[in-house]
């Protein structure tokens, strides 16, 4: 009884492709988010206890030298922290809420950057961001898609014009053939998510790098710091703890906050490409381990369907088996049926999955307008569903490292 009971957990703990790649991710992310908190806290928790030792060594000090009382000195500290807050500081920064910083911080909401250095402190600015900030996320975000839409088609031709360039200098394509000819003869041709994600990382690194040179004399800032900034900022994090364009004045201010503009929007749109590129390469990852799983979990069901097969000698239908003879599943279910016995709840259950399978399909593809597939399968490799920008890299990129 053990194979039996073996093999019927094995069919019970099956689930579908889908809901397994979730779960693995699911699993993963929470197993990446341990890691993070334990290395994290293992860095920065030291120099945190050593900032507050110095903290409270000095409001004692201060406290004792100009004899005030440390309930009166922490109350002050509060209204100055109520103070910073709502935007006012003792050095020489500019307002907050003039046009220049109001459309900074309108910026800094629908890109969802949300530095936290500007909040709105009235009820009526409240409220007015919630319903601001839902339209204007939605609309960023759809420009985030068709930027990398755009995008990645710019590549896919850039690509191709140098793959057809290089079979012709290999001698593979003749020289006078024409261009739309040459261009026809890679049907269904798609780039490699692979040398995608590595022009995005290069153009991404090469925009940080230019962004933080600016940074570094303008702000008064290390370049390190400036490259710290430029991954939270274009990667819309947001931390707050450094913020350009804050102070009162620059030189060339104009120029300044115009790059500055330019070098969030395009940083942004690039690692917001890039974080897509990397899903898919974290999508084959997830693949590759499911497959695994799979794998495992067959050979044990196989070896059990082989040992139930050398147990059982006579089973339903062996004995036409055994003379040749094959009858086809409509015909034993009529017969199951002319001799009274009730159809098998295998049965009920396989017709219910086909008929569920067949409304899926029909309700993606009457959403996404036509069938999606992905390097020739539409489900082998591919998230379900169709729309945003998972949808895009599934539909333009390859999943393979070569480009055929």
């Amino acid at each position: 009884m053990m194979p039996v009971q073996r093999l019927q957990g094995c069919r019970s703990l099956h689930i579908n492709e889908d809901n397994g790649r979730f779960l693995l991710l699911a699993l993963l992310i929470v197993v990446y988010l341990l890691c993070g908190a334990a290395v994290f806290s293992a860095i920065e928790s030291p120099s945190e206890a050593r900032a507050h030792g110095r903290w409270n060594r000095s409001l004692l000090n201060f406290s004792e030298s100009f004899n005030i009382s440390l309930t009166d000195l922490s109350s002050l500290l509060k209204e100055y922290e109520a103070a910073i807050a709502a935007g006012i500081r003792m050095d020489a920064l500019r307002p907050r809420w003039d046009f220049t910083g109001a459309f900074y911080f309108v910026g800094t909401v629908v890109s969802t950057i949300g530095f936290g250095m500007t909040t709105p402190v009235t009820i009526a600015g409240k409220i007015f961001l919630i319903f601001y900030g839902l339209l204007g996320c939605a609309g960023t975000i759809l420009f985030f898609n068709l930027f990398l839409e755009r995008l990645i088609t710019l590549l896919a031709e850039l690509m191709k014009a140098f793959r057809l360039r290089r079979l012709r200098t290999s001698g593979l394509l003749p020289p006078g053939i024409c261009q739309d000819f040459a261009a026809s003869s890679l049907p269904g041709w798609k780039p490699s998510v692979y040398h995608v994600m590595l022009i995005l990382g290069l153009s991404a690194i090469l925009i940080s790098c230019c962004a933080s040179a600016m940074y570094t004399p303008v702000e008064g800032w290390a370049y390190l710091d400036s490259l710290y900034f430029c991954f939270v900022t274009f990667s819309t994090i947001g931390f707050g703890d450094l913020v350009s364009s804050q102070s009162a004045s620059y030189e060339q201010q104009g120029l300044y906050r115009l790059a500055n503009f330019l070098f969030i929007l395009t940083g942004v749109c690039c690692i917001y490409s890039l974080f897509n590129v990397i899903s898919i390469v974290i999508k084959q990852v997830l693949n590759w381990m499911l497959g695994k799983m799979s794998c495992l979990c067959c050979q044990r069901c196989n070896k059990a369907n082989a040992f139930l097969g050398r147990r059982n000698a006579i089973r339903p239908g062996s004995r036409l088996r055994r003379f040749g003879h094959t009858p086809d599943s409509d015909g034993d279910n009529e017969g199951r049926r002319l001799s009274g016995e009730m159809i098998s709840m295998r049965d009920l259950t396989g017709s219910n999955k086909i008929s569920l399978a067949i409304m899926q399909k029909q309700l993606s593809e009457s959403a996404n307008g036509y069938p999606r597939t992905v390097c020739g399968s539409s489900r082998k490799n591919g998230f379900s569903g169709g729309v945003g920008a998972l949808g895009i890299m599934n539909n333009r990129l390859a999943e393979t490292s070569d480009s055929r």
